[in-house]
């Protein structure tokens, strides 16, 4: 008579180009399988064994991933933990991960732990000594990334920005000076907003905007961070995933003529106060605050006379 282990080891299986694989057997842990950001091709045959094989998948939003596990034939069963149900669930996949299970931890889409509550999970595992298996795959991040034709030796991802423009603009600002290609992801009905704001922080860098990566309608528009804000205002919100990529700060900032920096100044203070124009500018064009400060204070002061 078949042991329950020799039963579990028969089920765990996947299918894959109309075949059905066996999937090999998985050490106790915690395992981050990425899943594919839109095509259901872009998963690898680590992954489709990987989640076979799992006690649990661990899924952020478990419709999501049932569609995945569907399309390649895995019966593994799905638990849901997500930022609302997250404090409750933790302690007992924790306590599952310290009685010797596997389990497998995914996001809707992408590499778990980017932009999703995973890393809570995580830390806590690494704290009780539970191992920790990555099994790496697709990203938004790094596909928008290559296509851009934007520098790609440095970048900074900063997940979503604030959604009210006034606390975006002071995050821009402290965003500005990296050296690094910009990386956002934003809400296609923020993006029009959100782009007006990185010209007035950020200036006419180049950039890129990235729309449904790897899915039927992918498109990739690049130009000068203006010109792109310009188009996008005049059109209807774009629908499907957005990523946003803007160029790092070029060193020409730094050389800036009176008269342009004048310019900047008195575009700055037509949106915001005199020293919140002065931390705007600072941080766009590398120039020292304090003297930027003291050149919008003459400046406004001869708009007032």
């Amino acid at each position: 008579m078949a042991s329950s282990e020799d039963a579990a080891s028969t089920t765990a299986s996947y299918t894959a180009f109309g075949l059905r694989a066996e999937a090999e057997k998985i050490a106790p842990g915690l395992h981050l399988v990425a899943t594919p950001i839109g095509n259901l091709k872009d998963i690898s045959f680590r992954a489709l064994s990987t989640l076979a094989a799992a006690d649990a998948v661990i899924a952020e939003d478990t419709r999501v991933t049932k569609t995945l596990l569907a399309h390649y034939g895995i019966s593994t069963p799905l638990v849901a933990y997500h930022e609302h149900n997250a404090r409750v669930i933790r302690p007992h996949l924790i306590a599952r991960l310290e009685a010797g299970a596997a389990l497998a931890l995914v996001s809707d889409a992408g590499t778990p732990l980017v932009s999703d509550p995973g890393f809570k999970l995580v830390a806590e595992a690494l704290e009780r000594g539970v191992k920790i298996t990555s099994v790496p795959g697709p990203s938004a991040v790094l596909a928008a990334l290559v296509v851009a034709g934007l520098p790609t030796d440095r970048f900074f991802f900063e997940g979503f920005l604030p959604h009210k423009s006034g606390a975006r603009r002071a995050r821009l600002a402290e965003l500005a000076r990296i050296p690094g290609t910009l990386v956002f992801f934003e809400s296609p009905r923020r993006l029009a907003e959100a782009l007006a704001d990185c010209v007035a922080v950020l200036g006419p860098r180049d950039a890129a905007i990235a729309r449904e990566l790897t899915k039927l309608y992918e498109t990739v528009r690049r130009g000068k961070l203006d010109e792109l804000a310009a188009a996008l205002a005049g059109e209807e919100p774009p629908k499907g995933e957005i990523v946003v990529l803007v160029a790092p700060p070029s060193e020409a900032a730094h050389e800036l003529s009176e008269a342009e920096l004048d310019a900047r100044i008195e575009e700055a203070l037509t949106a915001h106060s005199l020293k919140d124009a002065a931390s705007v500018v600072s941080a766009s064009t590398g120039k020292p605050r304090r003297q930027v400060y003291a050149r919008a204070i003459q400046l406004a002061a001869g708009r007032e006379q």
